[in-house]
């Protein structure tokens, strides 16, 4: 089975690319969510967590992302330590779910690939984009966030002008209709590298 990985910054849409592939009835193991959940319901992950950012970082409704948010965007030593917690967790849980998928190929979809240097982990991988302006509309729009907000996650990420030298493919995300054309393009092309069983 061959595993590719679908990332993109913020706001890039890879989410919508992701869903696309769904539809296409290509497995898709969202990292995002993911990792949300395990650090909800895993007690050593959550124990790790409230060691490294403190009490506040869990409240009432269960993870405090915007305390966290606050706190690792401003730091990337910070940042670095709660991925180091995160990170490996999510790999092993993909690992695991992979397992029980029959596909010719699937999808892992992950922010942060090229930042952590994971790509040869991967078959091949895409890479959505669409220019910054853009990208911050829509996570404004989406989630009622700052203009700076969204700024500080952006530059806390490869510029996409260096994660197109390392992608296998690239998806411009801006029509929606051009972006499923695309997709489709992409999903025959991997069926026909994918191994046959």
């Amino acid at each position: 089975m061959m595993i590719v990985g679908l990332t993109g910054g913020i706001g890039s849409g890879k989410s919508t690319v992701a869903k696309m592939f769904l539809d296409l009835g290509i497995p898709v193991y969202d990292s995002d969510k993911e990792a949300k959940d395990l650090m909800i319901t895993s007690k050593e992950i959550k124990k790790a967590i409230i060691k490294l950012l403190g009490d506040g970082a869990y409240n009432s409704k269960g993870l405090n992302r915007v305390y966290i948010a606050d706190k690792v965007f401003k730091d990337s030593d910070l940042l670095e330590k709660l991925n180091g917690i995160v990170h490996p967790a999510v790999r092993e849980h993909f690992l695991e779910w992979a397992k029980s998928q029959e596909s010719p190929y699937i999808i892992q979809e992950t922010a942060l690939i090229f930042e952590n240097q994971v790509q040869d982990k991967y078959d091949c991988t895409i890479l959505v984009t669409a220019p910054e302006d853009i990208r911050i509309n829509r996570v404004v729009r989406r989630d009622g966030t700052n203009e700076q907000a969204i700024k500080d996650r952006i530059h806390n990420q490869l510029e996409d002008g260096q994660k197109k030298k390392l992608a296998h493919y690239v998806i411009e995300n801006l029509n929606l209709d051009k972006t499923k054309e695309k997709v489709k393009e992409l999903h025959l092309k991997l069926l026909a590298t994918a191994p046959k069983f």
